[in-house]
């Protein structure tokens, strides 16, 4: 599949970083900056091309008329709108993917659903990340919460605790625990190694557990591997740009949300357009500041502005100074390995929490949601299947048969409003969405396969 990613900003590297990986995308990145091309080029295999993204002659030297799917990831929404123009007025690109930040645009849903602009799918990475992170408050403790099936199917991220009923105990008393409802584990990691969750092994404390359950007994289920924690009703946020605001606007009507933002300006013009919140003007990395802010009574501290390193100096002070859970913002993969579980409670990554809205885009099949997990490493999926039992690889068989590759495991279905965790036994229908958990990106592509129907 020809790929073309507009944009070698952090989401563009991102995106060309994990479909490069996979065998069958050729994959070009167009960019202005030939410094960031030429270290993008050299490490992965892809081709670049210097120019603006929205120019037919560029576009054109891009490859742009044998393109299967162009993803624009500037940082300009009318760039990227611009480039989608072109690419469906010139060439007729059979799929235009567009990342649009504004909300003059997004709030605009006519512009998209009627086909007013010619971009088929637009994503704005600041929606996703405050929506990712309003997941994560709503169930404190977890480390990922990603939904299935409308919501009806979640998948969570825990770290086991000492005080975890589950700790320490086989994994088979799960059912014993909790004999009337339903939950599986889908995988265990246990520093940094992929242990298998089979029946006989022991739950450790610090082990990473990630499970799927239904939406309404998910809570019950997390409760078993730690103690459960107070809701989340003070929170402060670091940061008044476009995901600190959004999040703000989104909690401040539940809960106590206080907002420090250093630019006084913003700060300004952040305080007019929030109702209930409380905004700051200050550094957030001021341990005066906080402590007069009673941060030590905060349920969470939330680092969330443009910089990654004063996120974590002013995360890692927050979490000294009292706070209980502390969460920050953090671009670099390597700043995020080094700092989760070191004093950050919660590792935000924009670019894998938007890898996950691309690549359901992206996978051949009927893929309707992808998750990017460990940092890149593992993926959650789900899927539609199609065909019947002549004509399909997974209709009509038990869920023991079907032909996974290793690493890959199918862990729930979705049929109609019921919700069905996967055992070997479980026999696969039409139309059913069929939720996956692969701890080996490089088996992505055999697990694709297994949604096209047989020719």
């Amino acid at each position: 599949m020809k790929i073309l990613i507009l944009g070698a900003g952090q989401v563009g590297r991102t995106a060309a970083h994990h479909l490069s990986r996979e065998p069958a995308n050729d994959v070009t990145v167009v960019d202005s900056r030939e410094d960031v091309l030429r270290d993008l080029q050299d490490r992965l295999d892809i081709r670049v091309v210097a120019g603006s993204a929205s120019y037919p002659s560029v576009l054109e030297a891009a490859g742009i008329a044998d393109t299967d799917i162009m993803i624009a990831l500037t940082s300009s929404d009318e760039v990227n709108i611009v480039a989608c123009e072109i690419a469906h007025a010139l060439y007729r690109t059979p799929m235009r993917i567009a990342r649009i930040r504004a909300a003059e645009y997004t709030s605009q849903t006519r512009l998209f659903d009627e086909g007013a602009l010619a971009v088929d799918v637009w994503i704005s990475p600041e929606q996703l990340v405050t929506e990712y992170i309003a997941r994560l408050l709503s169930f404190p403790g977890a480390l990922q919460v990603l939904d299935f099936a409308d919501g009806r199917i979640q998948l969570v991220g825990v770290r086991a605790r000492r005080e975890g009923l589950l700790v320490g105990k086989k994994l088979r008393t799960l059912r014993e625990h909790l004999p009337d409802i339903d939950a599986r584990v889908a995988a265990i990691y246990r520093d940094e190694r992929l242990v298998q969750p089979e029946a006989d092994v022991i739950i450790q404390e610090n082990d990473e557990v990630f499970f799927v359950a239904a939406a309404d007994d998910l809570r019950k289920v997390l409760a078993e591997l730690r103690r459960r924690e107070d809701p989340v009703r003070r929170l402060v946020i670091a940061g008044g740009g476009n995901i600190g605001f959004r999040l703000a606007q989104t909690l401040e009507k539940t809960n106590q949300v206080k907002l420090i933002e250093r630019d006084a300006q913003r700060a300004r013009q952040v305080s007019e357009r929030l109702e209930n919140t409380i905004v700051l003007h200050g550094d957030a990395a001021d341990e005066e500041l906080l402590v007069e802010e009673n941060i030590d009574s905060a349920d969470v501290f939330a680092a969330l502005t443009n910089s990654e390193e004063a996120n974590i100096m002013s995360a890692m002070l927050a979490k000294r100074l009292g706070a209980r859970r502390v969460m920050a913002l953090i671009n670099r993969p390597t700043y995020g390995d080094l700092m989760e579980n070191r004093g950050i409670d919660i590792v935000i990554s924009p670019q894998n929490i938007t890898i996950g809205a691309l690549l359901a885009h992206v996978r051949r099949g009927d893929v309707v949601r992808v998750y990017s997990l460990r940092r890149g490493a593992a993926e959650a999926i789900e899927a539609v299947v199609h065909g019947s039992e002549g004509g399909s690889q997974l209709v009509g068989r038990r869920v023991q048969e079907v032909k996974l590759p290793e690493g890959a495991s199918i862990i729930a279905l979705a049929r109609g409003e019921q919700v069905i965790m996967a055992h070997r036994d479980t026999v696969i229908a039409a139309e059913d969405h069929v939720i996956l958990f692969v701890t080996d990106k490089r088996h992505v592509e055999a697990v694709e396969r297994l949604f096209q129907a047989a020719s």
